[in-house]
């Protein structure tokens, strides 16, 4: 499937095959391109956590309003960002920078993050933003269906994973094969509506 229609047939899909599980092979392609997604200063802050023991999965469904996606998806992540990962060894980010790249570089991210708690918590937010969509569009070229989430009890959640104190949930993203098809597009605004040029 090539990306554009890709992203014309990416659909946030409510009820998955709980019978159906991806091979081993499927779920590191799969996670390997999420990889790939884009990080300011490349500082690499998502931790996706795969939620494999369907004990924990049913504590989390309840957590989580009921919504049967977590228990049923074959593949059901967390996405969580370390909020500290800009100062944990971050030369290894640019390890295979020459050095006047290297010597830019990291200065540039201590004085981007240090002391900016509301920085660090924004910028969680749009890495796992740009993970979760590449997973689905990955997803969907694989044949494969998805819902992003984020109906739940963040707290409770939390302690359920044992979540690191640094760390934070952002959402979750199911991924399986649909066993019903998503609801029809509930209205999209028109483009001129949203976009805007310029200025508002």
């Amino acid at each position: 499937m090539d990306t554009l229609t890709t992203i014309e047939k990416r659909r946030a899909v409510k009820h998955f095959d709980p019978n159906h599980r991806l091979s081993d092979e499927e779920e590191t392609r799969l996670l390997s391109l999420a990889l790939l997604s884009p990080t300011a200063f490349n500082i690499q802050n998502w931790r996706p956590l795969v939620v494999k023991d369907p004990s924990l999965r049913q504590q989390i469904r309840e957590a989580s309003w009921g919504q049967a996606q977590v228990t049923d998806a074959s593949l059901f992540i967390i996405l969580c960002a370390d909020l500290k990962s800009w100062e944990k060894a971050p030369q290894r980010y640019w390890a295979n920078a020459i050095p006047a790249v290297q010597e830019f570089l990291l200065p540039a991210i201590d004085g981007y993050y240090r002391g900016k708690d509301q920085v660090q918590r924004d910028e969680a937010m749009r890495s796992c933003g740009m993970m979760a969509q590449t997973l689905m569009l990955a997803a969907k070229a694989m044949g494969y269906d998805s819902c992003p989430m984020d109906g739940f009890d963040f707290t409770a959640v939390g302690k359920l994973i044992n979540l690191p104190e640094d760390y934070v949930i952002c959402m979750y993203v199911a991924i399986g094969r649909a066993s019903q098809e998503a609801w029809p597009r509930g209205g999209q605004l028109p483009l001129a509506e949203i976009v805007k040029v310029n200025q508002f």
